[in-house]
């Protein structure tokens, strides 16, 4: 048996301690949020164990999860990042366009964002996103660095929810119905 590791999130990815948040806030009726599969075509097939061996992507998916909170259409993307500084290439232009026409339509769209190092994980709205990449596109840094997010988009844990980011889209729109 192996020993508990006080750091919390060491061991476990992201998009696990998502999925159980996830899992919690659909329990508690919450929020109905799903992982989005990317669409694969399998080329080899393992006939003895019929496991996938070589395989390609079919299409570029749009963004990891999807679903509703409490009516309210939300998207995201899950991203891990080993340094301080957040590469832009991590995040596609087909996923820009997606999560901005997301809101276009009433929807939130952001990214959750776990710098490993620093064993935080963050919750960027994609109005930040947005301006990160627009930032870029117009010839400026290719990437945004920790010290450039709002420490108040931290997530924390609570209770049984690993990735507590719900009361964060609160947080969001409450922050748009101000700038609106």
């Amino acid at each position: 048996m192996g020993t508990w590791n006080s750091r919390g999130l060491r061991g476990s990815t992201l998009e696990d301690m998502i999925n159980h948040s996830n899992e919690a806030y659909r329990e508690k009726k919450l929020a109905l949020i799903q992982k989005i599969p990317t669409p694969i075509t399998p080329i080899t097939i393992d006939k003895e164990t019929r496991h996938i061996t070589l395989a390609y992507f079919e299409q570029k998916s749009t963004v990891d999860y999807i679903g509703t909170v409490q009516g309210i259409p939300v998207c995201f993307d899950a991203k891990e990042c080993a340094v301080r500084t957040f590469p832009l290439q991590n995040v596609h232009p087909h996923q820009i366009r997606f999560m901005k026409e997301f809101e276009e339509q009433g929807g939130i769209a952001f990214i959750i964002l776990h710098f490993t190092t620093e064993d935080e994980i963050y919750y960027v709205p994609f109005r930040d996103l947005y301006r990160f990449w627009t930032r870029m596109e117009e010839g400026g840094r290719k990437s945004f660095t920790y010290e450039e997010i709002d420490r108040t988009y931290r997530i924390r844990r609570q209770r049984d929810v690993l990735v507590h980011y719900l009361e964060l889209i609160q947080k969001d729109l409450d922050g748009r119905e101000v700038s609106a």
